[in-house]
């Protein structure tokens, strides 16, 4: 055998291994996808990545895909917050200028578990705020505090007005003016308790550590997450920001 025919036969068994190879990856990534689609699939829809998100279900690796997949959608956001049992009642969207104003407007009356003081607010702001509280708040404060939380204490969400810093205000518009973001100032218990990010952040005791771990906890569902440590501004409250940079401090 020449050395020319020698190559043609290598590139023909290479080309016909690559093209058996290619029809299997093509059976199987059809195969799997049929069982994800499938109306009786056997996956569970917390590890389907096809499915709509479930706010109470277990976290998995798909769940920040459901999760996105919700935010860029009003219909499923709203959804989403409906079959947990969030009160979420629908308003005409707010539209001001184009730094101010409220898409996917709504009144967040009471989240999965916990109350929440009336706030308008945008759905994308209410769904991170609902996965906060069923995923970390009340985790937390059935481990630290030994009593769930009744009521989340909120100064506000949207609000029409330039960027604060420890310096003034600059030329930045806050994302406040999209209601893209929401401020914490503390919480209620169902025993009665009324704890604060000014009386106990710097506590070391139970109430201390559950605001220290809610803090953290919230950089999980919102992308900018500020708080007493952050600067003087936000020594009473974390402020919880959907879009953004990426920043937890």
């Amino acid at each position: 055998m020449t050395q020319k025919s020698g190559r043609r036969r290598y590139l023909y068994l290479a080309a016909s291994f690559f093209f058996r190879l290619a029809v299997v990856v093509i059976l199987l990534g059809g195969g799997v996808w049929w069982v994800l689609a499938h109306p009786e699939t056997p996956i569970p829809s917390h590890w389907n990545p096809l499915r709509d998100l479930k706010v109470t279900a277990p976290i998995t690796p798909v769940t920040k895909l459901q999760l996105n997949r919700a935010l860029a959608s009003e219909a499923q956001c709203r959804a989403a917050l409906e079959d947990s049992g969030v009160r979420f009642e629908a308003m005409a969207d707010l539209v001001v200028d184009q730094n101010c104003g409220i898409a996917g407007r709504g009144r967040l009356t009471k989240l999965v578990t916990s109350g929440i003081e009336d706030v308008e607010t945008s759905c994308a702001t209410a769904l991170r705020l609902t996965m906060w509280e069923h995923h970390v708040v009340q985790p937390a404060a059935r481990d630290l505090l030994g009593a769930y939380v009744s009521r989340l204490r909120h100064i506000g969400s949207y609000n029409c007005r330039p960027m604060r810093t420890a310096q003034g205000e600059n030329s930045g518009w806050s994302s406040h003016a999209r209601a893209d973001s929401i401020d914490i100032v503390g919480v209620d218990t169902v025993d009665g308790r009324t704890l604060t990010l000014l009386s106990n952040w710097q506590g070391s005791g139970p109430e201390g550590a559950f605001f220290r771990r809610i803090w953290r906890g919230a950089c999980g569902w919102f992308r900018v997450v500020l708080g007493p440590d952050f600067n003087r501004l936000h020594a009473d409250h974390f402020h919880l920001q959907g879009p953004g940079w990426g920043y937890c401090g």
